[in-house]
């Protein structure tokens, strides 16, 4: 099936905990509030079965513009590693490193992928029969539903449309129920990719370039920071995705 215009793709990142570090180095393992591009990206090279040291394939998942909602806020944790029997720098012995390690409990978003609609069409087979287990940042941080839901794929809209329009991810009955309930309701949060010279774009340096080990390298890029009202077309569509 062909489209006319801009084709996008909606995805379900839920789960218990999540980790989306975009400066994480040393003994401190920071985490995004939202999913990165590059964790996003990293998630879609093992659904596709793309080994980390080919540039070529990731050059080409890059070109898809990511757009985030966030449906329910997820609450910054920190946990602690300890490594035991870690060189000295001067070589002369061994030392115990204990590392923090920061994650999102109980965060739930909406990822919108923009672009080619053959790419997104692989992309949506590939999450749904995955060549390598999908994580959110570590392995241990596994999916908590299917990524994609019954019968979805690319559609004809942009990532903009798709955050608007899309239902409402929740799946918590007292939350649905909640919101139904009022009048006035607090918007969802959204970060969008977009030009650099666009009105309050921000820079992230999440841009991957590389995945080869030892060898990971990033370029910035810049997104912009809003909102999108949660509609009550959005809290009823939002129900049968909530499987």
């Amino acid at each position: 099936m062909t489209y006319d215009g801009p084709t996008s793709l909606a995805l379900c990142f839920d789960a218990p905990m999540q980790s989306w570090g975009i400066r994480s180095r040393g003994i401190i393992r920071d985490t995004m509030t939202e999913p990165t591009k590059s964790g996003v990206l990293g998630l879609l090279c093992a659904a596709l079965g793309i080994d980390r040291n080919d540039d070529a394939a990731l050059a080409e998942l890059a070109r898809l513009r990511l757009a985030v909602r966030v449906d329910r806020e997820g609450v910054v944790e920190r946990d602690y590693h300890v490594t035991q029997n870690v060189p000295t720098t001067q070589g002369t012995g061994h030392r115990t490193v204990v590392s923090e390690r920061y994650y999102l409990a109980d965060g739930l978003f909406l990822v919108v992928l923009e672009g080619d609609e053959r790419l997104l069409t692989r992309v949506a087979e590939a999450v749904e029969r995955p060549h390598w287990r999908l994580s959110f940042g570590r392995k241990a941080y596994v999916p908590a539903r299917p990524l994609l839901a019954r019968g979805e794929g690319p559609t004809s809209r942009t990532a903009e449309k798709a955050l608007a329009a899309y239902g409402w991810l929740e799946n918590s009955a007292t939350a649905r129920a909640s919101m139904k309930s009022q009048t006035i309701r607090p918007g969802l949060r959204t970060v969008v990719e977009c030009p650099a010279d666009a009105l309050d774009a921000e820079a992230r340096h999440d841009q991957p370039l590389s995945f080869v080990e030892g060898n990971r390298r990033f370029a910035p890029r810049t997104v912009r920071t809003g909102e999108v009202p949660l509609t009550d077309e959005m809290i009823s569509a939002g129900e049968k995705l909530c499987f």
